[in-house]
Formats: structure tokens, sequence, C-alpha cells
């Protein structure tokens, strides 16, 4: 029994000092920034798509100064890994046509011009972009997951897209006050995993 009581005692005594040894630093240190996707010149292909599908205008931000291309970027590094090649060659697909089309890359074509390759592609008709509907398909999703979702993911930059339809933030409960039709609900800006996920 007594030997029983040293040895728990040795193992306490083990597990308080072992955890005395952490630095402070480590338990401190502010969260490393998330892991990039696409090149710098790829993001920028990103950006520009995104910002002719969703621009900014007199009723809010658009699709980049919601953060969506950031999201993108940041989920191809991640659970979208497997898509990464598909984008990234997608991307390069629609800057070949734009230059076949236009004579520029398509960063530096105009707003119109920029509208009818993504036309030519959401319709199908740039044919030297491998499944065009479908690419043009999933990088409008992408967007959207980008704009409206929790900024924990990396989207929706100081609650944006939130801002824009009106979503207050996800919230355990609310008042009575808060239920009336009449009365706009008040902005909660805290992602559903806390405010220290708030975005990226």
């Amino acid at each position: 029994m007594a030997d029983e009581k040293q040895s728990l005692e040795m193992t306490r005594r083990a597990v308080i000092a072992g955890a005395t040894l952490v630095p402070v630093a480590a338990l401190t240190a502010p969260a490393q920034p998330p892991e990039r996707a696409l090149t710098a010149a790829e993001k920028q292909i990103l950006e520009a798509f995104v910002d002719r599908l969703c621009p900014k205008d007199e009723l809010g931000p658009g699709a980049v100064e919601c953060g969506a291309a950031n999201y993108i970027d940041i989920q191809l590094a991640g659970y979208l890994a497997a898509e990464k090649e598909a984008i990234v060659s997608g991307l390069a697909a629609v800057d070949a046509y734009a230059h076949s089309a236009h004579g520029r890359p398509f960063t530096g074509l105009s707003a119109d011009q920029k509208d009818d390759v993504l036309a030519a592609i959401e319709n199908g008709s740039a044919t030297t972009v491998p499944n065009a509907r479908g690419f043009f398909n999933r990088v409008r999703r992408l967007m959207l997951e980008g704009m409206f979702g929790d900024p924990h993911y990396g989207g929706n930059s100081n609650f944006a897209g939130w801002d824009l339809i009106r979503y207050p933030g996800p919230r355990q409960a609310v008042s009575p006050e808060e239920q009336k039709m009449s009365t706009l609900p008040k902005p909660y800006r805290r992602s559903a995993w806390g405010a220290e996920h708030s975005g990226h």
C-alpha cells in the first residue's frame, strides 16, 4: 500500500515536472498562417475570375473583398488538395484562351473582355479549356463558399459576406426581441469555432 502510494506520488511528480518544462512562448505563440496552394500569378488569375463573377458594386463588396480567392487558395492546400491540379490547369487554360481571343493575359483584359472570356467558358464554346462548363461551375461554387462560409476556413473576410446577406452569425440563443421580424438582427461577428477562428 505504501509502495503504491509512493509510486502514485512519483507519477504525479513526474507529470507535474514534465509540464513545467513546456515553454510559455509555445503556449502563447500566435497561430501559424495557413498554407497556400497557388502561386502569386495563379492567385491573380483566380481573383480576376471571381471578381467578374461577383464584382464589387454600390450594394456592397464583391467576391475578392469577401475573401473568396483566399478561401479557395487555402482549401486547395488542405481539404481540397485533390482538386488543386484541376483548378491550376483550368486557370492556365483560362489565361491561354484570353491570349488567343484577345491577345492579352486574362488579368490584363478590360471588364467586358473578361466577361466575354467567362461567358465562353460557361457556355462551353471556349473549346481550348478542358471541361470548360464544369470548371466554371466549380469555381463559382467555391467562390460562394468563400464569400458566405464560416470565416474559420479562410474566406468571408471581416464577415463581409455575412454582412452582405444580413446573416448575423451563429449563436446559441437569441432574445424574444431579436426574434421579431421587424427588428434587424444584431451582427454577432464570431466564427462557429470561436473568436480566435474568425478569419485568416
